[in-house]
């Protein structure tokens, strides 16, 4: 009996151990993170490593948890995908990023419940920890003049721009990008969410960037629309368009932190590149339903810089807090923004302002009325983000 039971013993150990040689399983990268959706360690948790260029479709799992260690590149007729609850860590570093390609295509749709979440992968996540979500399309964009000639990102060096306004990056929907923001050097900086060159194929709805060290969200030129946005504590612009970007943006809320610049800055071309002065046409979005909370007027700061010839036209806007609502800037020459309200391209039309000290100031050298640039004061009543941020969102 003995004798069966130690025949027994040494087959079942030389099972088990025939077993793991032939396991050809992907290894399991562990690292010190957090299984929450705030960033942090813990080193019990189980991350797979994500990362590179990519020249085939990639998809991830549902369930799985991520570590982005360096920058995640899909090239050209590729897609990614991220199932709803995905949360993937950032290591630091400004070059430590997830790029969209034009002609690829980013599918990342969360739910209310199950939000998609990029985060920091540092034990004590900061603002500027890693970089951001850039997606880059083949719209139009003013920075550069005939047909499908393109423009190339601060970030990365990757072309966008183009003729096709209709261009289609993909899905964003429930996504919220944590401490982003880092910058590669004094100019080329990451923003949560940059849009090159976007086009209005590209849905993008439900995101939210908090606790950013440079912009929210970045236009560069293109047309795509944009709804339920929320921005929290960005420490340089929450919204920031340029480059001619002509898409509407929808109820959007924006919360200033202890560092902050403006809750909108809005350029018509990119006064950057320095060889833009005369673009072809200007920037002239649509923007509806805004709240922008400051942090009062004492503190100084204005809720909105319109300069460089920008246009737009504004509708039910909320502003709390601030020393100025609108700043507008500009020359009779290369940067015509008073042009723009003059014309009616540039409008406020349904705004209230709370704890505003001036309204608005005309730096542009063109003279024009109250009437002429906003009107229907103490109509706005902004956004419902108490009803549309429940479950996702990070206050």
């Amino acid at each position: 009996m003995k004798t069966t039971k130690l025949l027994l013993t040494i087959a079942f150990v030389a099972m088990l151990f025939t077993a793991c040689q032939s396991d050809d399983t992907a290894d399991i990268i562990i690292n010190s993170t957090t299984n929450n959706n705030g960033g942090g360690s813990d080193p019990t948790s189980n991350l797979i490593e994500i990362g590179g260029t990519k020249t085939q479709d990639f998809t991830l799992e549902i369930g799985e948890d991520y570590v982005l260690t360096e920058a995640l590149i899909m090239t050209e007729g590729t897609t990614l995908t991220i199932p709803q609850g995905t949360v993937i860590k950032a290591n630091a570093g400004s070059d430590v990023y997830v790029a969209i390609s034009q002609g690829a295509k980013i599918i990342a749709e969360g739910t209310s419940s199950e939000p998609i979440v990029f985060t920091s992968n540092v034990a004590t996540p900061n603002a500027g920890d890693w970089g951001g979500l850039i997606l880059l399309g083949k719209a139009p964009i003013n920075s550069v003049s005939g047909g499908d000639t393109t423009s190339t990102s601060e970030i990365g060096g990757l072309p966008y721009g183009g003729s096709d306004a209709t261009d289609n990056s993909g899905i964003l929907r429930y996504v919220r990008v944590e401490y982003s923001g880092g910058a590669a050097d004094a100019s080329s900086e990451n923003n949560a969410f940059s849009f090159y060159g976007v086009g209005n194929g590209t849905t993008v709805e439900y995101i939210q960037a908090f606790e950013g060290k440079d912009d929210g969200l970045e236009f560069f030129g293109g047309t795509v629309d944009a709804s339920f946005i929320s921005v929290i504590g960005a420490q340089d612009d929450s919204v920031d368009w340029t480059e001619g970007y002509s898409g509407t943006i929808s109820n959007v809320y924006i919360e200033h932190g202890v560092e902050h610049d403006k809750g909108i800055e809005a350029d018509g071309f990119n006064t950057d590149i320095g060889n833009n002065s005369n673009p072809q046409y200007f920037s002239k979005p649509t923007i509806n339903n805004v709240v922008i909370i400051g942090r009062g007027s004492a503190t100084g700061n204005e809720a909105v810089r319109l300069r460089a010839g920008t246009q737009g036209v504004f509708n039910n806007i909320l502003i709390i807090g601030f020393e100025e609502g609108f700043d507008l800037d500009g020359d009779l020459g290369d940067s015509p923004t008073g042009n723009g309200v003059l014309f009616g391209d540039l409008h406020v039309t349904d705004v209230t302002f709370n704890d505003v000290i001036l309204k608005y100031k005309n730096d542009t050298e063109v003279p024009f009325n109250e009437e002429d640039f906003m009107t229907g004061e103490g109509n706005g009543t902004g956004t419902e983000y108490a009803t549309w941020k429940i479950g996702w969102t990070r206050n």
